[in-house]
């Protein structure tokens, strides 16, 4: 290959993303989600150390049930906690849970689809047979078993929803290696002398980082739902910490009674699940040049 045809095999990569970024940016809904999404994010970094008058872990019997007001913006709960103090808080524990499952999840799956897919043969059949038997069990439920087994443990917590998050990322990473695999560029590869890990990690995974960043997009508010559902049934993030799912149980308990201890928290935590969806939507159209309306 010439120097030329690396360079014009340069500029027509730096073009392909050039025009995804350019359809994302026209994407009115998908700028505007990215806003408040980045909002959210840095109102639950620092709202507390900026706007936060109380400890959230501060128990009040005195001023327990107190509704909005100038001095508690959320009201507080059975123990007199400040609510806006403990969203931004419980924020930061989803947020970070669904961004550490979904690596983890990434991490298995990319690593795993890869091997299926450049490999092939029986060794791709035996990986993907167990997938499938994977598939087949609820993944809720195996997500209670490894925590009812292992403990109740915030870091177990994130491990444990990434493993059984990561099966359709290696499905997707299969197909997209099986279609690659063959190509003239990775023969060149061959030709070379470069390693099977050289090629996939090298010249293969950089070609699939697309549909990869797509699916990852659309991962984190599934695995923040999942959280919630977890937190909801007294399996997730343990008090006194708090999450959003954690959050909206609580309230959920009392919304007759005291409706702002689950308003709150759950106009935060569809915000930001609305936002990423919306999100993973504006980048599943930049990236699919089919989708392109120019």
């Amino acid at each position: 290959m010439t120097t030329a045809e690396t360079a014009i095999q340069k500029t027509e990569g730096a073009s392909l993303w050039s025009d995804a970024w350019r359809r994302l940016a026209q994407n009115r809904m998908a700028v505007i989600s990215t806003a408040i999404f980045g909002l959210i994010i840095l109102t639950c970094l620092f709202g507390p150390l900026l706007f936060g008058q109380h400890d959230g872990a501060e128990n009040n019997l005195a001023n327990n049930f107190q509704k909005p007001s100038s001095e508690h913006w959320f009201g507080t709960d059975d123990l007199g906690r400040d609510i806006f103090v403990r969203t931004l808080e419980g924020g930061r524990v989803s947020l970070a849970v669904g961004f550490l499952a979904t690596a983890v999840s990434l991490i298995i799956g990319v690593v795993y689809g890869s091997i299926a897919g450049y490999v092939g043969g029986r060794t791709d059949a035996l990986l993907m047979r167990i997938v499938d038997i994977l598939y087949s069990l609820p993944f809720v439920i195996f997500v209670i078993l490894l925590m009812v087994m292992f403990g109740r443990n915030f870091i177990l917590l994130f491990i444990a929803i990434g493993a059984v998050e990561w099966l359709t990322m290696a499905r997707i990473v299969r197909a997209q290696i099986m279609a690659l695999k063959d190509t003239e560029f990775v023969e060149a590869a061959r030709a070379l002398g470069y390693s099977n890990t050289r090629i996939i990690f090298g010249h293969l995974l950089p070609n699939v980082l697309g549909p990869v960043i797509i699916y990852s997009s659309l991962t984190v508010p599934a695995v923040m739902l999942l959280e919630a559902v977890l937190s909801f049934l007294g399996l997730g993030v343990q008090p006194p910490m708090s999450s959003w799912g954690l959050l909206i149980k609580d309230g959920a308990e009392k919304i007759d009674v005291y409706p702002w201890l689950l308003i709150f928290p759950a106009i935060f935590f569809s915000a930001t699940l609305f936002s990423l969806n919306f999100i993973g939507d504006g980048l599943r159209d930049a990236l699919d040049p089919k989708s392109s309306k120019d």
